[in-house]
């Protein structure tokens, strides 16, 4: 089982590489040195469809599914993109699917397959259609940004010990607590954030979709970063922010679930970043290899430049394929929790080892800004401690094979 390529999907490629090629490319040093990329990308994005990719039409996105996503996400850092674009234009894609899905389970129908694959009926009524016209809509069409805010200072990848509180008073929850590391958290008009609805750090967990702009909630200063420069980072503050009922995603105390039910969305995108970075800087190591020469002659002529670019490009197509297999069966609905995190590690090893080599290709080139190798050697790093560290990913795998 893998990802099919149909005519389909071959348009989507060659749309995602036009729209690096014209949109991205031209900019991305300047919104690297920005520390974000411009609110006019979203909307360009959104204009010819590829916003909406993985959600469907009923929430005003451009259908599509998993797979599509994850095409999509590689085509982008295959054509000169970075992984920190995508983070950053595609944040909705942690911050909307738990409300489509919320909206699929009301209406009667099954929970949607991340990220976002929605069911086709939504509740014509009720919190959670209004959640869709006020927040999803509006998101998919480039016109509003959104965030997930789950870590906290204190927690990391312990997601069950979340201390941010949120208590019931009348019709509104009274926030407070801090997040930190929020993707997008800068520019984001909304922030679906993991709260406490029981005992603090006991695991019992809602999600609230809290706007920007709300009184006692505040965004904190911008994160600076290893990697990611075009990603916008922050710090997240609630002191006693009063948030509508109306604002919950789903029931109260399902929000673990709710979370958990999304992570193998998230974590594919992480590995697929990861394989597809490792790809292009095979790329970009091939060519500078031919093109470079030292004592006389091009680098690739020695084989030992050679033999270690083979298995730069062997290392970056198994984990490529072994993603697609796994996320094909996520696709299909297959209960395969031990091979996502499997899938992210592999992926993830692929890029660590590729880039330190293609960087080291290049020589003191690929030390310097200019170098796009250097982009992605900064920020491959991330990728093994977002959406569940390596560690975590490792704990999962030995549960799943009994330990």
């Amino acid at each position: 089982m893998t990802i099919v390529d149909t005519p389909e999907r071959r348009q989507l490629r060659e749309l995602t590489r036009a729209f690096v090629t014209r949109e991205v490319l031209p900019h991305l040093a300047d919104w690297e040195r920005a520390g974000e990329v411009p609110r006019e990308l979203h909307v360009n994005a959104a204009k010819i469809g590829l916003l909406g990719i993985g959600f469907t039409e009923a929430v005003g996105g451009s259908g599509g599914d998993l797979l599509d996503s994850i095409l999509v996400t590689e085509e982008i850092i295959r054509s000169g993109g970075s992984s920190g674009l995508v983070a950053a234009l595609f944040t909705h894609g942690i911050a909307l699917p738990h409300m489509v899905a919320a909206a699929g389970a009301r209406s009667g129908g099954k929970l949607p397959r991340p990220p976002g694959d929605a069911v086709e009926r939504i509740d014509p009524t009720g919190r959670e259609h209004d959640l869709i016209d006020r927040y999803v809509r509006p998101t998919l069409a480039g016109s509003m940004i959104g965030a997930l805010a789950i870590t906290e200072p204190d927690t990391g990848s312990d997601v069950a010990g979340i201390r941010t509180h949120a208590r019931l008073d009348g019709d509104h929850y009274v926030v407070n607590g801090a997040k930190t590391y929020i993707t997008s958290g800068v520019r984001a008009d909304f922030v679906t954030t993991a709260v406490c609805t029981g005992v603090p750090g006991s695991g019992t967990l809602s999600l609230l979709v809290i706007d920007k702009g709300t009184p006692g909630f505040t965004v904190g200063r911008r994160l600076e970063k290893l990697g990611w420069h075009c990603s916008d980072t922050a710090e997240l503050s609630f002191v006693d922010v009063r948030v509508p009922v109306a604002n919950r995603i789903g029931e109260e105390d399902t929000g673990f679930l709710a979370i958990m039910q999304q992570f193998a969305a998230e974590r594919l995108s992480l590995a697929t970043q990861a394989y597809a970075i490792a790809q292009r800087c095979v790329e970009l190591a091939a060519t500078w290899c031919r093109d470079r020469s030292t004592f006389g002659r091009p680098l690739a002529s020695r084989q030992l430049v050679r033999h270690r670019l083979a298995e730069m490009h062997t290392r970056a197509e198994a984990a490529r394929a072994y993603v697609h297999q796994v996320a094909a069966r996520v696709a299909a609905g297959e209960p395969v929790v031990t091979e996502v995190a499997m899938a992210k590690n592999v992926a993830v090893e692929a890029a660590d080892r590729v880039v330190d080599q293609a960087l080291q290709l290049h020589g003191g080139f690929g030390y310097l800004r200019d170098a796009e190798v250097e982009r992605h050697y900064r920020d491959a790093r991330i990728l093994g401690i977002g959406g569940g560290t390596t560690e975590i990913m490792n704990e999962i795998i030995a549960k799943g094979i009994g330990l």
